[in-house]
């Protein structure tokens, strides 16, 4: 495979400026957090994917609670129903409604029910995703919320493939699991997979198994000149067992990573996404399908709390 140098040095740019971005405001600075006017313009997510509003709800609130003995099924399904909606407010909603999510407690009919209510002032899914809701076994049912509960009661509880996963010897094996499911392909089986390793149930090495999605497709066919016989996923892998070499080369050495723990396969597969949105900007006439960027920066939320899976040990280095 060969990179585009010209192309390929705002991937290390892109990763190196939008970290310091995230360093500012955990040290609480409140100036201008970059003067390059693309990032303070538009929206970008986080380098590291468990940094982002969303995961970090997850693994706090969803994943990681105490207040309820919860089995291994239990937390596998928590994680499934709040990532299919994506939507923290969606999952505060069904809890305050029907008290502590777990297997023992899902009624398909009842889930339906709340959500029917609730999509008629609000939506309960998250755009980030887009939610395929078509399948030749549940299009007899009304709503594509509906439509995802029910394969979850019988694909993932009565077909036991959470207990598949519980029992699977890699996180591709995860992702084979999971893309059985009706609606979850691959992009999905991939997120889905990394969702769940973030739990106490499993425990594979992020670096063990990747899928581009189509955001970094794009932003691959934009630094790579060529593949030759290998795939979207060795250009990943390769940019990982490359990462320093490449930092070195294009000059951005001063990249912090999170708490020491460097970047994984996900993280950079992330960053083709977000760097192919960034050159849409930069480099308008390198075009690869999409032109715009949808979404602006708007002011920041409220402060983060941050906290990640006890297992990967970094915990401590946190300031609280």
């Amino acid at each position: 495979m060969k990179v585009r140098d010209e192309v390929f040095k705002y991937y290390f740019y892109f990763m190196q400026e939008r970290m310091n971005i995230f360093w500012k405001r955990y040290n609480g600075e409140t100036s201008r957090f970059t003067e390059d006017d693309i990032l303070s313009t538009y929206k970008f997510t986080n380098v590291y994917r468990v940094l982002d509003r969303v995961s970090q709800y997850l693994v706090k609130e969803v994943i990681y609670v105490n207040n309820e003995p919860l089995t291994e099924q239990d937390i596998l399904f928590r994680i499934i129903i709040f990532k299919i909606f994506n939507n923290i407010q969606t999952w505060q909603y069904l809890q305050e409604k029907l008290g502590v999510i777990k297997v023992s407690t899902f009624n398909v009919s009842r889930f339906s029910e709340l959500l029917s209510e609730r999509i008629k002032s609000t939506p309960v899914f998250n755009a980030a995703y887009i939610m395929n809701g078509s399948h030749i076994k549940y299009n007899l049912l009304n709503s594509k919320h509906e439509k995802w509960l029910s394969m979850v009661e019988q694909e993932m509880i009565t077909e036991k493939r959470f207990e598949k996963i519980i029992k699977a010897a890699s996180l591709g094996e995860v992702y084979d699991i999971l893309s059985e499911c009706s609606f979850i392909g691959s992009f999905l089986a991939y997120q889905y997979a990394i969702d769940l390793n973030y739990s106490p149930v499993i425990n594979f090495n992020e670096n063990s198994f990747v899928k581009a999605g189509v955001g970094a497709i794009r932003g691959i066919k934009k630094c790579f000149v060529k593949i030759n016989k290998s795939n979207y996923e060795d250009c990943i892998k390769y940019t990982h067992d490359n990462l320093q070499h490449y930092q070195e080369r294009y000059g951005y050495t001063d990249f912090k990573s999170l708490f020491s723990r460097e970047p994984t396969l996900i993280d950079l597969q992330n960053c083709f996404c977000e760097t192919d949105k960034y050159l849409r900007v930069k480099l308008p006439g390198l075009q690869v399908d999409n032109t715009r960027i949808k979404q602006k920066f708007s002011l920041p939320k409220p402060a983060i709390n941050y906290f990640f899976p006890p297992k990967w040990q970094i915990n401590e280095e946190v300031d609280t």
